[in-house]
């Protein structure tokens, strides 16, 4: 069972915005629903809105998430669909958003997905099923240079010329069809010191895939932008991360809200020029030695929280 990354913290900073009869919030990033078993039992009177794009997902934390009844809501939908999505919940109004960026731990375990490097499976990393592109897709028909940006910006690869080109000349002769084909590929084009250290060798190039297959980097900026449109004043976002491109897409984004935006040396700030977030974190906060040795998963977890003050212009 997936154990959800900073969940008592994740409570601590959305609470305030919680504590009431009559609250909505949006889990962006459902999963198994781990995060959202927690806030369900701890506010008794909390209505809570489930997405993700994987049906099955989807599926398993309607079963796990039953229990509450009508307090449960799941909707199926993508990142860049999420404004759509919250227009239908409460009016396009809600007290608190949490995302939980990344691949799933279900995802991760099922080896037939196609997720890990160290289990044989189709080369697949569609969080949707009903999506087209494919790992598969991109090592059989993307160019050398293409490759190479997505192993560089997804994966921050350093070996992302010399993988590139080992899965050109691989596939020269015949189609790459599996994860440990690729892996194996990956292994053997990087130099022999970037093995010794940092895990799998593979880790970063299936990173890197399952992002630009599945838009995680993409699409993210209209899913913040759409969650902060629907906040209402006084309620609460929160974002874990796993990535330095989307930690650093979360950091910019409160900062432009959280910033005055008027010209230097005005003697009265205008209202519509004051912050119209709070940032409840000081810069990322990041899991405990307990947890991360409780959960090697939630090593690279970066948590960022901010809370609306001042009201959008419709």
């Amino acid at each position: 069972m997936h154990v959800p990354v900073l969940l008592d913290r994740c409570v601590e900073l959305l609470a305030p915005a919680l504590d009431r009869p009559d609250a909505f919030m949006v889990d962006a990033t459902l999963g198994l629903g781990g995060h959202s078993e927690k806030f369900l039992a701890t506010f008794p009177d909390l209505t809570l809105i489930g997405v993700d794009r994987d049906p099955q997902a989807l599926a398993k934390a309607q079963d796990r998430l039953a229990q509450f009844g009508e307090r449960f809501v799941p909707l199926a939908g993508e990142h860049e669909h999420l404004a759509a999505l919250l227009e239908t919940v409460n009016g396009g109004k809600v007290h608190a958003v949490l995302f939980d960026l990344g691949v799933s731990s279900m995802q991760l375990d099922e080896p037939e997905r196609g997720f890990s490097y160290s289990r044989e499976a189709p080369l697949d990393m569609r969080m949707n099923p009903q999506d087209e592109l494919t790992a598969a897709v991109i090592v059989n028909t993307y160019t050398e240079q293409q490759l190479v940006g997505v192993l560089r910006d997804f994966g921050e690869e350093k070996s992302a010329r010399r993988i590139s080109r080992a899965i050109l000349a691989a596939r020269a002769i015949k189609p790459i069809t599996s994860t440990t084909e690729l892996a194996e590929l990956v292994r053997e084009a990087i130099p022999a010191p970037a093995k010794r250290t940092g895990g799998n060798p593979a880790k970063r190039t299936f990173q890197a895939l399952r992002i630009e297959i599945n838009r995680e980097i993409q699409g993210l900026p209209a899913a913040i932008d759409a969650a902060l449109g629907a906040i209402v004043v006084g309620g609460r976002i929160a974002v874990i991360s796993y990535h330095s491109l989307e930690d650093r897409i979360v950091k910019r984004r409160f900062a432009k809200d959280a910033t005055e935006s008027s010209p230097v040396r005005l003697p009265v700030i205008p209202d519509d020029a004051r912050p119209s977030l709070r940032l409840l974190t000081r810069g990322a906060e990041v899991p405990s030695d307990l947890e991360i040795s409780e959960n090697p998963r939630a090593a690279s977890a970066k948590l960022r929280a901010a809370e609306r003050v001042r009201g959008v212009a419709a």
